[in-house]
């Protein structure tokens, strides 16, 4: 039978074909949701960092490169305090829908360990996007030090409990937990000086005050070419291109002490996989365009190519390195 010469069936199949229609609508709206009409809008990234710092510049370094990629603005807004927690607590706390991001710094791996009360579980509480860059450490003296290389350095430590001292930003800092994992892997006791931030800390190691700092090679790079600092070794698996005649401690005798101060860019729990999936690609765009990769390898650092699983396991294993260096040094922010 024709299907016009049946009203009540056309209304039946009519009802049926719009029941469909609505269904349809209902099962393709998560998918719009969750990645095709993302992102609509700019996109924030709370940078746990006061301005200026090194995670800022690395955020405000990509922003433009990752708004070009996703084809929205991206608006750097810096919320620091806590060694990272304030902002962290922040967008812990944020609709997980893609537009706030957080961009933090090696620490988010330390803090588990130093803070016992932390404002949110960070194995829980975000999904890792992707590590951007990774900047190795320099064991650095004041010229005036006796020893010349890492040996002589271990040598002078060793003879005497308290002979050399270490300057750092503060306890549970990155140049206190490199000075630890150092004295750790040389099994050396040195004594550790906190200052209230790392320029009053820089200052005394140049003024001969303290005689030892652990420092981040793009912050300490023009000081090591004024003379004004002398490098014993680097603390990453190979050398810097930056410095090419300065060994790695494992070249100079001392195994296990590899360090990096990092960044890495997160988004909230429950964010749906195919916009962490946008964002992993848009990031790596960022970090592979020219402007970037390059100002990256001036300031000492490489660029690292992770996905969202990579990044976890590295965060992970990061989190577990630190925590057992921060228990074996009975290391506290007291």
């Amino acid at each position: 039978m024709p299907f016009h010469a049946d009203p009540t069936r056309r209304r039946t199949v009519l009802r049926a074909g719009l029941a469909a229609v609505t269904l349809g609508a209902g099962l393709t709206q998560p998918a719009l949701a969750q990645g095709d009409a993302w992102p609509n809008r700019p996109i924030t990234v709370v940078v746990t960092y006061p301005p200026g710092g090194g995670a800022d510049i690395m955020a405000r370094l990509l922003a433009p490169k990752l708004g070009e990629a996703l084809g929205q603005n991206v608006i750097i807004d810096n919320r620091p305090g806590a060694g990272g927690q304030i902002g962290g607590a922040f967008v812990a706390k944020s609709k997980p829908d893609g537009y706030t991001l957080m961009f933090d710094a090696s620490s988010f791996a330390v803090n588990p360990s130093l803070y016992p009360k932390l404002p949110y579980d960070g194995a829980k509480a975000f999904v890792p996007i992707g590590v951007t860059a990774m900047f190795p450490n320099v064991v650095l003296v004041n010229p005036q030090f006796p020893a010349k290389n890492i040996g002589e350095l271990v040598a002078a430590a060793k003879a005497k409990k308290g002979a050399v001292a270490y300057a750092s930003s503060g306890n549970g800092s990155a140049q206190h937990l490199a000075g630890a994992l150092f004295e750790q892997a040389a099994k050396v006791d040195m004594v550790h000086v906190p200052y209230k931030g790392g320029g009053p800390a820089l200052n005394d190691v140049i003024g001969g005050q303290v005689p030892l700092f652990f420092g981040n090679l793009a912050s300490t790079q023009a000081h090591v070419q004024s003379g004004k600092l002398r490098p014993l070794a680097v603390t990453s698996a190979k050398r810097s291109a930056l410095l090419p005649d300065v060994p790695t401690l494992e070249e100079a005798g001392v195994k296990g002490a590899e360090v990096y101060e990092w960044n890495a860019l997160y988004a909230p729990a429950g964010t749906p996989v195919p916009i962490v999936a946008k964002l992993a690609d848009a990031l790596q765009k960022a970090l592979q365009s020219p402007e970037v990769s390059q100002r990256i390898v001036q300031l000492g650092g490489e660029v690292q190519k992770t996905t969202p699983e990579q990044a976890r396991r590295f965060v992970d294993d990061q989190v577990t390195k630190w925590a057992k260096v921060i228990k074996s040094g009975g290391i506290s922010v007291e």
